[in-house]
């Protein structure tokens, strides 16, 4: 069923209601313009913003907007990529859309074209608006005209989780594929600084969704005018032997374009515009810091792997940093709000009230990871929920467990472990009834 034409009219109404009074002249010139920039594969501890391990990439771009901006220290997203960016999309939980794992052949089902996407709240707006990168929504890579079917009207994708090489590789514009030579995180971003480029209109607000697929696998060398890590060398062995070069030099690559991007804009444009920086899950495996103790990193729903680096910067927003509690859903209400209009998504929190320096209204946060296909390992499907302090997380085939993230930042010390203790079990006991009925 096809219901695209009836979503945007209830997002009109939503946004009329919302407005009230306000003329449509004032209400657009008070609207910033929002650029949401998605890291492919970048945790915590990949970022100098955060104290998380000890050999981060210099991103000097990203910690002068950690300077300028908020960071928050207990942002959330699904442990992989399709997940969050499905709750980016919908302001929903992964078991109300049923993404809950990466899509891929094997398994993982794509985001249904039912939902009320982010662009559908923002198609009543008097926004331009834009996807440029990846996607990994669809439920095929060859579903080309999924954006479009979810409100997307601009848009340059890679369809699925990776491309196997970042100098060449296939965009899918606006349905129609393209062939593309060049590297993956310059030419999305020559992308960008076109269509921002093209936003001419003083009195028109602009949304750009502008996802990178780096740092993700495959590790590579980017072109050497990008990074300061040296002549590396290009071959396959000398990246398996040191991984952590490569992925660094990926990330200040990624930092280096992200500057060009920003001034690339005019200082009025740039004045106006909030920029929402997110890594989408932890850092891979391989080159995720020890301090998560190896099981926390892309793919757990431990730390490493859903603790994520999040930073907004722009008008209205305070410098400084915050203990708020935010998910990934909460994006979606947070950037509608912004906008103009609300959402109604019922896992959607809007922060907005944070930036200029209240406290958050978030109790709880909820993370999950779950798919029809069994797991490839142990420990990969499961649910972790926390609260301000502790964080209980069930994993399908093993017992709970209860961490103090206060004193225990990286899950070493279970609660629940042995014969546990009354006071443990009934903070497991209170938050697995808040899980419950979340999810009921």
């Amino acid at each position: 069923m096809k219901v695209r034409p009836f979503l945007r009219q209830m997002a009109l109404l939503l946004t009329l209601s919302f407005a009230g009074v306000v003329t449509a002249a004032t209400a657009v010139a008070s609207k910033p313009n929002i650029l949401l920039v998605i890291t492919d594969d970048m945790g915590l501890d990949a970022s100098n913003c955060y104290a998380v391990g000890n050999s981060q990439a210099p991103m000097p771009n990203l910690e002068r907007l950690c300077a300028q901006g908020l960071v928050f220290d207990n942002a959330y997203a699904a442990p992989v990529c399709s997940p969050t960016r499905a709750t980016l999309m919908t302001g929903r939980y992964g078991f109300r859309t049923g993404v809950g794992t990466a899509i891929t052949r094997r398994g993982g089902s794509g985001l249904s074209t039912d939902e009320t996407s982010l662009f559908d709240l923002l198609a009543s707006t008097d926004y331009a608006k834009a996807v440029i990168g990846k996607w990994h929504l669809a439920p095929s890579p060859r579903d080309y005209s999924h954006p479009a079917e979810l409100g997307v009207d601009d848009y340059f994708c890679l369809m699925s989780g990776g491309i196997r090489d970042y100098y060449n590789w296939t965009a899918i514009e606006n349905g129609r594929p393209v062939d593309i030579s060049g590297y993956s995180t310059t030419v999305l971003t020559d992308r960008a600084v076109e269509w921002v480029g093209r936003q001419t209109d003083p009195d028109k607000p602009w949304f750009l969704w502008l996802a990178f697929n780096a740092p993700h696998t495959p590790f590579h060398v980017p072109p050497s005018d990008l990074h300061s890590a040296g002549d590396l060398a290009d071959s396959q062995r000398a990246i398996r032997q040191n991984p952590e070069v490569y992925f660094d030099a990926a990330l200040e690559a990624l930092d280096t374009e992200l500057g060009r991007l920003l001034a690339s804009m005019e200082d009025n444009e740039r004045a106006k515009t909030i920029v929402i920086f997110m890594g989408d899950n932890g850092s891979p495996r391989r080159v995720a810091d020890p301090v998560f103790n190896l099981r926390g990193a892309k793919g757990s729903i431990f730390e490493g792997g859903t603790h994520v680096p999040l930073i907004i910067a722009g008008p209205g927003v305070r410098a400084g940093r915050t203990e708020a509690l935010v998910n990934s859903t909460d994006l979606y209400a947070t950037i509608a709000s912004l906008a103009g209009t609300r959402s109604s998504a019922e896992d959607a929190i809007d922060f907005s009230d944070v930036l200029a320096g209240k406290e958050g209204t978030r109790s709880h946060v909820y993370v999950e990871r779950f798919s029809e296909q069994p797991a490839r390992r142990a420990g990969l499907h499961g649910w972790a929920i926390r609260d301000k302090r502790h964080k209980l997380v069930v994993l399908d085939d093993d017992q709970p467990m209860l961490f103090d993230l206060q004193s225990d930042p990286f899950e070493e010390r279970d609660l629940l472990a042995g014969t546990g203790s009354p006071q443990a079990q009934s903070i497991a006991d209170a938050l697995e009834k808040v899980a419950n009925e979340l999810r009921n």
